[in-house]
């Protein structure tokens, strides 16, 4: 009988299934004229801060508010800033203790403790790596004064359990949106679910200014503490010398609100490109042994894709392990990566001397989950992968059956 001939890999000299020179994935940002128009006509103002009286900065913070069902929004310089001020805006105050998830952007636990809090970790769920409300249960203590929900990748995490627990506990809940633009639970875009949200415009996000951020709410008087906190401590109708709290200059440029305008006006059907784009290639993928994607809850009705993840199992790859799957991969023209560590991980969590004063080791912090998914199980893919054709998505499904099939033979 004729022997199956071998397969033989990019990464080991074969022909890569896509030539990414010859046939490059879509670019990001996506951008023309729009945006160089809207630049120039801030360029052409004379008016490019928005500590004066200005046009780009509120009319972005009303449309975006609008586009994610908030009542108010408060723009600032970037994602972290945006956490930053919601959770002072929140009530948070020195020693409190928050909940957060291991398995996320450092700025969803750096921003409590530089707000004076402790960033207490539970772990995540095992099938979305959002935070697991049972476990956030089990990690509240008479000083937990909140919890950060943090919609991993663009999936929204639980908000009916998590609202449920801050609400019978008496926490705030802040929702980290930093990746989860256009994304919806039970219909209603994430941001003011909880009492506050925060957005990011960084370069990777799926609208950027390059930088700049943004914080929903619809409470009256959170949204002036934000205010007030992101703009030196004056309050919305107060005088310019007038300060009330100890805010910083947290604002955004007329730039920056400018391009975003723009970005915002693209969003709606890029997201329903990713969204769509995903769905066939979950139901792709998992056809493939060895390759689980996501768990998608139904109460999730649209999930933002920022980052499409998948799991992978190397019981079913013979001998290769995770970072040799996504050298493979990469080297068959899709570029992938293997994600976060978790956070108490990272030397910044382990040098006692960034926490003067306080008792946390988080040397001893344990979250397995988040650990095993760190450690062998997580693959990520960039949201611009997402924004192609259908032949696109299935040269990300060739290549990762042809790794599949060059690993189990």
């Amino acid at each position: 009988m004729a022997r199956t001939p071998r397969i033989e890999l990019a990464v080991e000299g074969g022909k890569p299934v896509r030539d990414t020179r010859a046939k490059p994935w879509p670019a990001w940002p996506v951008w023309d004229e729009q945006e160089e128009q809207a630049l120039l006509r801030v360029l052409r103002s004379g008016t490019w801060g928005s500590a004066t009286p200005c046009t780009e900065v509120p009319a972005f913070g009303q449309e975006f508010a609008q586009f994610h069902d908030a009542r108010y929004a408060v723009c600032n310089t970037n994602g972290t800033a945006s956490l930053e001020i919601a959770l002072r805006a929140a009530g948070l105050r020195l020693g409190d203790e928050v909940i957060v998830p291991p398995y996320t952007f450092i700025a969803s636990a750096s921003a409590v403790i530089t707000a004076g809090g402790i960033a207490v970790f539970a772990d995540i769920d095992p099938d979305t790596y959002n935070l697991d409300p049972k476990a956030a249960e089990a990690a509240i203590t008479p000083r937990t004064r909140g919890i950060v929900a943090v919609h991993i990748a663009g999936c929204p995490a639980d908000m009916d359990a998590l609202s449920e627990l801050a609400r019978n506990r008496s926490l705030f809940l802040v929702e980290d949106c930093a990746q989860a633009h256009a994304a919806e639970w039970k219909g209603r875009k994430v941001g003011a679910i909880g009492d506050l949200g925060a957005f990011s415009f960084q370069s990777t996000k799926n609208i950027n200014a390059g930088e700049g951020g943004i914080a929903l709410t619809d409470d009256a008087e959170l949204y002036a503490r934000s205010w007030s906190v992101a703009n030196a401590g004056r309050r919305p109708e107060g005088a310019f010398y007038e300060h009330h709290l100890l805010g910083s200059n947290y604002r955004m440029t007329e730039f920056q609100a400018a391009i975003l305008r723009v970005q915002l006006t693209r969003l709606p059907e890029q997201a329903r490109r990713r969204w769509d784009n995903a769905q066939f290639l979950n139901q792709e993928l998992a056809r493939i042994p060895g390759i689980r994607p996501m768990g998608l809850d139904p109460r999730v009705t649209m999930h933002a894709y920022h980052i499409y993840i998948f799991r992978f199992d190397q019981a079913r790859f013979g001998a290769m392990r995770r970072s040799e799957f996504i050298n493979a991969l990469s080297a068959e023209g899709v570029p992938c990566w293997a994600g976060y560590v978790p956070l108490y991980r990272n030397p910044a969590f382990l040098d006692p001397d960034n926490f003067p004063g306080r008792t946390v080791d988080y040397a001893k912090a344990r979250c397995p989950v988040a650990e095993r998914v760190c450690a062998d199980e997580a693959v990520w893919l960039a949201q611009s992968l997402l924004l192609g054709t259908r032949e696109d998505v299935h040269d990300i499904v060739e290549a990762v059956a042809k790794v599949q099939r060059a690993a189990s033979s």
